[in-house]
């Protein structure tokens, strides 16, 4: 099957942008930013320790409760379900910036990489054999198979809790309208985007820390806005590990609430980064001239 263009596949995305215009019609509020902002930070570390660090690669350990407590937080990013996330990013390990990796930057270009990818059939599919791990539980199926049931669940939860605060607490000068509007539509497509600013650019701008066989790098910016995500070239030379900021001054916030999960005993056997690869850094850095 080939890469194609597909507007069936793309009418989701569609959906989600337009609806981004309707802050013409219910106009924005201090209250409506916050909501939507904290529904940035929470999602986006539902995507970025859970379906990237826990569901992909299986970074640390966690009960089945909270495994899925958080695959429904991350399905709420509209970002389909942990499966398919999942065994996407595990092919893009595996053949990344080869031939095969769905969204390379150097082998299909800026928007292919960043969003196009997503709006073929090819890419679709959930390949449950890379996953099997995961499919063995079948709640996680369910949420898979139907990933546009919590989607639709949270957006109408929204527009309630924005009711509830204009009937309630109508000092606050927000609506059921607005908060489903920036909570929903804005919050999730900032963060779609942030997401996929992965793919498309820390395999094109940064520093390469680490010689891999493919084209990651790492990003400051990057790894502000989303949580830790940026620091792409220590992930792609050791993608096992919990942490993808290697040293203090790399900030990884995912990492640090995976710490602080662990303490509260909701997580555990958070795999550290081995002593090897850090051997493996200082070599690298005594190759740099004036290092």
């Amino acid at each position: 099957m080939p890469d194609r263009f597909e507007w069936q596949r793309a009418l989701p995305f569609v959906f989600l942008h337009v609806g981004c215009l309707l802050v013409l019609a219910v106009g924005w509020s201090w209250t409506a930013f916050m909501v939507a902002a904290a529904l940035y930070f929470v999602r986006m570390f539902a995507i970025t320790a859970f379906y990237h660090r826990y569901f992909a690669h299986k970074a640390f350990r966690t009960s089945r409760a909270v495994q899925f407590l958080f695959a429904v937080l991350g399905n709420t990013a509209v970002q389909r379900g942990a499966l398919w996330w999942a065994s996407v990013h595990r092919h893009h390990h595996k053949h990344s910036d080869q031939e095969e990796d769905a969204h390379s930057p150097g082998l299909r270009g800026f928007w292919w990489a960043h969003i196009g990818w997503m709006t073929t059939s090819k890419n679709f599919p959930t390949d449950y054999r890379s996953v099997n791990d995961l499919a063995k539980y079948p709640e996680l199926v369910f949420l898979n198979r139907f990933d546009l049931v919590v989607p639709v669940i949270f957006a109408v939860l929204l527009y309630g809790f924005g009711f509830l605060l204009e009937t309630f607490c109508p000092q606050l000068g927000t609506s059921g309208p607005q908060i489903f509007v920036w909570g929903f539509f804005v919050s999730t497509v900032v963060l779609l985007h942030a997401t996929l600013c992965v793919n498309s650019l820390a395999h094109v701008f940064g520093s390469k820390r680490f010689e891999t066989s493919d084209d990651s790098r790492n990003s400051f910016l990057l790894a502000l806005v989303t949580l830790g995500e940026g620091w792409h070239n220590n992930h792609h030379r050791y993608m096992s590990t919990a942490r993808q900021g290697f040293y203090w001054w790399e900030i990884d916030v995912s990492y640090y609430l995976l710490k602080l999960l662990a303490q509260l005993g909701l997580i555990w056997d958070l795999k550290p980064v081995p002593a090897s690869i850090y051997a493996e850094a200082q070599d690298a850095a005594k190759k740099i001239p004036g290092a």
